[in-house]
């Protein structure tokens, strides 16, 4: 069988599809976009797995001889072949004499052939397009071979007119799907999603339980990936020098070793005040998307290194398209979700009598939703802010080794606080700030240009955008924390030119009791599942891409019962 190209001709589409990104389409056509379109990708135990298994093959070992010479035996390994004229590319495991003139592709899997003994759909296409490739090149192929190392057994695959039809069908309806900027929905009810190490990007069970109205969704199953990434290291030793060594980051103060973490546990590292970050480690910490988050010693967010941006590309555009109502949409669901979180923090925490504050803000989350214009959106905000914060100090208990009398005279202060209870509100916004940053900049979203806050002073707008639903949830919750249980006191913030801030024990302080906040799980209010407050947000953010993208027709806030 003659097979012409079939790629079409569209600008801005690469040259050839990797036969892997096939077995991909035919596993699932939402995993081929996410991977190959939006270059989205997700570790998991069973891809670890796998790339143990190829460490093998992987290594390359051998030459295919001319097609004119004999193999006598021969074996290659780790061979790439790719034909712009079909619209392929492949690099093939192994590649073995046949015999009788013929040669035969063999691709390593990990798992096991199916209940008949045969290969899995989206397996067999891979090892097909290998085998064209090879016909491209010159060689005679009658057969590929599958070696599933699960059950250490070979199976046979033969390469005729109908297999090859297969593949080219398979290429036409994935270049179909290529051409699209947006992604294919999610499968429905998938055994597949379980074991799919892009689950907690997809979201399938959360876009589809979105979309239904709540009374009729099914329980969700906890379909997530589980969270491989490691945690913040805060640096805060002043005069400190952060390094790296045999696959380890040390913290040295005058060449003494004071910490050291393996960076494989490592997911960000926050240095505060006269800290240094040597090359070598900015270098090895951006090569493994590691961010680099650098803060005054007073706790205020100064800037941040990352690898190169995502390559989420369509999900900037649509960012960047959406229209003004669409924005205004978006923002009255956060800022209604905020409002309804904070009466939510009063009713739960407050001593005293809290019903006429409640019932005003609860008319004002309403209100939000109702709101005509970003202005009016603001001023509403900006009541719900006021009433909430005047009632604030009732949330601290006796307990508290801290004076919060300051804060009922001074109300909401920033830049500086004025006492110690808006120092610590203030160094918690910008931890979560901080945090929202590099999970919408991990996304693909530019955090600078918001749906709320406008882009405007250098400000990350729509992380902080996406920080209003969370402000009570996680940094407010942590403040009264560190208050109600004695964990910071008076000698933990130093005074002075009329401003407060924290001293190194309280910020430590602080920052222990913000890292268990978000490792703390609650049930998700939509999809009925436990996950911390860490996961949450990352979810919050792929929801907020979804209705960019135009998967989702609403956003949905963050809002505990």
């Amino acid at each position: 069988m003659s097979v012409d190209t079939i790629r079409p001709d569209l600008p801005g589409l690469p040259e050839t599809v990797p036969a892997r990104m096939l077995n991909e389409f035919i596993y699932c056509p939402r995993l081929f976009h996410l991977e190959w379109v939006q270059q989205q990708f997700a570790t998991s135990d069973d891809v670890e797995e796998g790339l143990y298994l190829h460490r093998v093959v992987d290594r390359e070992t051998g030459d295919l001889p001319d097609k004119s010479e004999a193999w006598n035996g021969r074996v290659a390994r780790s061979v790439s072949l790719s034909s712009p004229r079909l619209g392929l590319a492949s690099r093939l495991d192994l590649v073995e004499d046949g015999g009788d003139g013929t040669v035969v592709p063999v691709d390593y899997k990990k798992g096991h052939p199916n209940k008949d003994g045969g290969a899995w759909p989206s397996d067999r296409v891979q090892s097909l397009v290998q085998a064209l490739l090879l016909r491209e090149e010159g060689y005679a192929v009658e057969r590929a071979e599958i070696w599933y190392a699960e059950t250490r057994q070979r199976v046979h695959i033969t390469v005729d007119d109908a297999a090859l039809r297969d593949v080219t069908d398979t290429l036409t309806r994935a270049w179909r799907v290529a051409s699209d900027p947006s992604a294919p929905p999610p499968l429905r009810d998938s055994p597949k999603c379980a074991r799919c190490s892009l689950v907690g990007i997809c979201l399938p069970d959360e876009l589809d339980a979105l979309q239904t109205p709540p009374k009729q969704r099914r329980p969700l199953k906890r379909l997530m990936a589980p969270i491989l990434e490691g945690r913040p290291v805060y640096v805060t030793l002043q005069g400190a020098v952060v390094g790296v060594r045999s696959d380890r980051l040390e913290v040295r103060l005058s060449g003494e070793l004071k910490a050291s973490y393996r960076l494989i546990d490592v997911s960000q590292v926050c240095v505060f005040g006269n800290v240094t970050v040597s090359a070598q480690a900015v270098r090895t910490l951006l090569s493994r998307d590691i961010p680099v988050l650098w803060f005054s010693y007073g706790g205020w967010f100064s800037g941040i290194a990352e690898g190169l941006p995502a390559k989420n590309v369509d999900l900037r555009i649509a960012q960047f398209r959406a229209s003004e109502q669409q924005q205004l949409e978006i923002a009255r669901r956060m800022i209604s979700g905020k409002i309804r979180n904070s009466r939510t923090m009063l009713r739960r925490n407050a001593r005293g009598e809290m019903s006429r504050v409640g019932e005003q803000l609860k008319q004002l989350a309403i209100q939000a939703m109702q709101a005509d214009s970003a202005q009016q959106l603001l001023g509403i905000e900006g009541t719900a802010a006021r009433l909430y914060f005047g009632s604030f100090p009732a949330m601290v208990g006796k307990n508290s080794r801290v004076d919060v009398s300051d804060f009922q005279e001074n109300g909401r202060t920033r830049r500086p606080p004025k006492d110690p209870l808006n120092a610590l509100l203030s160094f918690c916004y910008t931890l979560l700030v901080k945090d929202l940053t590099v999970t919408l900049m991990g996304i693909g979203f530019d955090p600078y240009y918001g749906m709320f806050h406008k882009p405007r002073f250098g400000r990350p707008a729509l992380a902080l955008d996406l920080a209003e639903e969370f402000r009570s949830l996680v940094a407010e919750s942590v403040v009264l924390q560190v208050l109600n249980n004695g964990e910071v006191g008076p000698q933990d913030f130093q005074s002075r030119a009329g401003g407060c801030m924290l001293e190194a024990g309280g910020r430590k302080a602080v920052l222990r009791a913000y890292e268990r906040r978000l490792d703390q799980e609650i049930t998700h209010p939509q999809f009925g599942y436990k996950a911390a407050y860490r996961r949450v947000m990352d979810i919050q953010a792929r929801v907020l891409g979804a209705v960019m993208l135009g998967e989702l027709d609403d956003y949905t806030a963050m809002v505990t019962r």
